[in-house]
């Protein structure tokens, strides 16, 4: 008989089918078995009466153990007190293999322990609604820019020279040169761009920082939009509109695992266009008055880059994202346009996400003079030669550009609403963690 799925059993109720799947718990009531399979779709409880199947169907219902492999055939129907939820009466339950001692039980187990059986936690209920709103997320992402007129152009994930300074970057021995594995696709994309106008790239990315914050992984991944001869106020207004298309997905979509998440629906429904706009210089302001009103610890002084403290209390004060704009030129990447009003400041932006979850994303409008970046390379003491291709977009029909890029993971936190970003990838990376 061919197989159902789960997510689809309201479309045959009343009607035999075999459903393919695990066991994920059970009870018993004497004559009774109650068993909650799953199968990658859906969870699905199903009852076996003992007085109605063969003598080896309630042997197997009697000792099958939690993730042991399963065939049942039954016929699914309509709970009588919960409408929209579906059970199965089976007839028929094959075992293919009996799971022997379970690791992962219905009792607490410490974060670590659940870490290094990560390959089994992802098939409990909580991670599984985590990574599925995950999927949703990477979808709207993809439709948001594909309908849009964007070319999707994958860019390499071995480099010749950082992005953004060498402190944070993985080497690795290309047979006889030096490398790294990319911490952005932006220089590639900003090439891309100049050729088809609207561009984005999507994979993974690596940040060698030693950090143990809730809010880090080394490896993640992130999206990057570049459009040619967008200005700085073009590409807030992309940020804010991608935002708002990707948590209006998820809330479409994904109420079931939010619910089971637990997930205060409200405040995601509060993430939709405008966003604040708040500039750098009004953002210090802010933070040195909350100090003088004992509401931060440390005194932030002008020129700096905004630690996680900062930005958790900037944020605290908007119930949606914020956009802090126009850094200080110091404290960005070489290749930031200066703002012509200001050359002191970056033609930057940042996005704040509410509830402690920090930058979700990061971009701005890039130098579009030669001599400019020449010049940028040479301060931030950047070897020439690596970036001979990236300076001759300057010298070939060089425009005004921007775009931004978003990591994956931080987004995940913020719509699922999690406490640390680990559990926003099927196996994490950590500065510690390099197993399962």
């Amino acid at each position: 008989m061919k197989q159902t799925y789960i997510k689809e059993i309201s479309r045959h109720l009343g009607q035999e089918i075999t459903i393919k799947g695990w066991l994920y718990n059970k009870r018993s009531s004497g004559k009774l078995g109650f068993l909650e399979i799953r199968d990658g779709s859906g969870l699905i409880q199903g009852v076996v009466s003992k007085k109605d199947v063969s003598e080896q169907t309630w042997e197997n219902t009697e000792k099958v153990t939690q993730e042991s492999s399963i065939t049942v055939i039954g016929i699914p129907r309509e709970h009588p007190k919960h409408p929209g939820v579906y059970e199965l009466d089976i007839s028929d339950l094959t075992v293919h293999q009996l799971a022997q001692d379970y690791p992962i039980t219905p009792k607490e187990h410490g974060v670590e322990y659940l870490m290094d059986h990560r390959h089994l936690w992802l098939r409990s209920r909580r991670q599984h609604a985590i990574l599925k709103v995950r999927h949703e997320i990477i979808k709207a992402v993809r439709d948001f820019f594909d309908d849009d007129g964007f070319t999707l152009c994958d860019t390499p994930i071995f480099t010749p020279a950082a992005c953004e300074g060498t402190t944070n970057l993985f080497e690795v021995q290309y047979f006889d040169e030096k490398a790294y594995l990319t911490q952005s696709g932006q220089l590639y994309n900003e090439a891309t761009a100049a050729a088809f106008g609207k561009v984005y790239c999507f994979g993974p990315t690596f940040r060698a920082e030693k950090s143990k914050t809730r809010r880090h992984l080394t490896e993640f991944w992130m999206v990057e939009p570049e459009v040619a001869y967008a200005k700085l106020d073009d590409i807030m207004d992309l940020a804010e509109k991608f935002i708002g298309h990707i948590v209006g997905r998820v809330l479409e979509n994904r109420k079931e695992e939010l619910t089971i998440l637990e997930r205060d629906t409200a405040l995601l429904e509060k993430a939709m266009p405008p966003f604040p706009r708040l500039q750098y210089d009004d953002a210090v302001k802010m933070l040195q008055q909350a100090h003088t009103e004992g509401k931060v610890e440390n005194l932030f002084e002008w020129g700096g880059d905004f630690g996680s403290p900062d930005e958790t209390y900037i944020s605290s004060q908007y119930d949606k994202p914020v956009m802090v704009h126009r850094y200080p030129a110091a404290v960005k990447a070489f290749y930031m346009e200066p703002d012509p009003q200001r050359p002191d400041l970056a033609l930057c932006v940042d996005v704040l996400a509410p509830e402690g979850y920090g930058e979700i994303i990061g971009g701005g409008e890039r130098a579009s003079s030669l001599e400019l970046l020449l010049d940028r390379i040479k301060e931030h003491e950047l070897p020439e030669e690596a970036f001979d291709w990236y300076l001759d977009l300057r010298k070939y029909g060089s425009v005004p550009h921007a775009g931004f890029g978003m990591g994956i993971e931080r987004c995940v936190s913020l719509v699922c609403g999690l406490e640390h970003v680990r559990e926003t990838i099927p196996f994490p990376r950590m500065l510690n963690r390099l197993k399962p």
